[in-house]
């Protein structure tokens, strides 16, 4: 299951590949395993989508057309620096993968490849993905230290309460998934105990249960931090 707390929860990914014979089946793959999937063709639209969208995972072509995989590489690492780059190499080219980590990529499958391994190495990288949390609302996150502020008050939250917390600002997260990621399994019944998990970790942070203003309620689909 492919989820991530963007517009519903689904990972997206922008792969750029040039060869609609590797382009093609491999988007339907990807959409398969649970994913938003765009594609564009060359190195310039590529890079351009990236800085423009929000994307969990670049699939990049190491030998594009208008601009190399390394050049794209190159640039998104210096915009974006956590976005995870998984580059396609042919086998002439698996010497310059090489030089494709200096330029920021985080891992390479060579062609021609196996579906089941380069969707194992997608898997990876967005669950190793650093996630990073800015202060919202005037709360603060050390996901590293498990920590976590309101102004200059350190809260003392259960472990639960801090996974509940440690989410991307602005952006929902389904219920369904927080379930899953917090406590740890698939769950198909009541969400009861994320309702009251919530109802804590408002007081903690001095929101009114009643009307909160910095973790709210998407009605039907789940739970957002307000940015401010």
């Amino acid at each position: 299951m492919a989820c991530r707390s963007h517009d519903g929860g689904v990972h997206r990914l922008l792969l750029i590949e040039d060869d609609p014979a590797i382009a093609e089946p491999l988007t339907r793959a990807l959409v398969r395993d649970g994913y938003l999937v765009e594609a564009a063709r060359d190195g310039p639209t590529g890079l351009q989508r990236a800085l423009a969208g929000d994307y969990d995972l670049l699939v990049l072509d190491l030998g594009l057309p208008g601009l190399d995989g390394l050049e794209v590489c190159r640039r998104l690492r210096a915009a974006l620096p956590t976005l995870p780059v998984l580059m396609l190499t042919a086998p002439t080219e698996e010497l310059h993968a090489v030089v494709g980590f200096d330029a920021g990529a985080d891992d390479y499958v060579t062609k021609p490849f196996r579906l089941a391994e380069l969707l194992a190495r997608v898997r990876a990288r967005l669950r190793n993905r650093p996630v990073t949390v800015p202060e919202a609302n005037r709360v603060r996150v050390d996901l590293a230290a498990r920590r976590a502020w309101r102004e200059n008050t350190e809260l003392a939250l259960t472990p639960k309460e801090f996974d509940l917390l440690a989410r991307e600002a602005g952006k929902v997260v389904r219920r369904e998934r927080i379930m899953e990621e917090v406590w740890g399994s698939p769950w198909y019944g009541s969400t009861k105990t994320l309702d009251m998990h919530v109802s804590w970790l408002r007081r903690k942070l001095g929101d009114d249960p009643a009307n909160p203003r910095l973790l709210t309620t998407v009605r039907g689909v789940g739970l957002r931090l307000e940015r401010r």
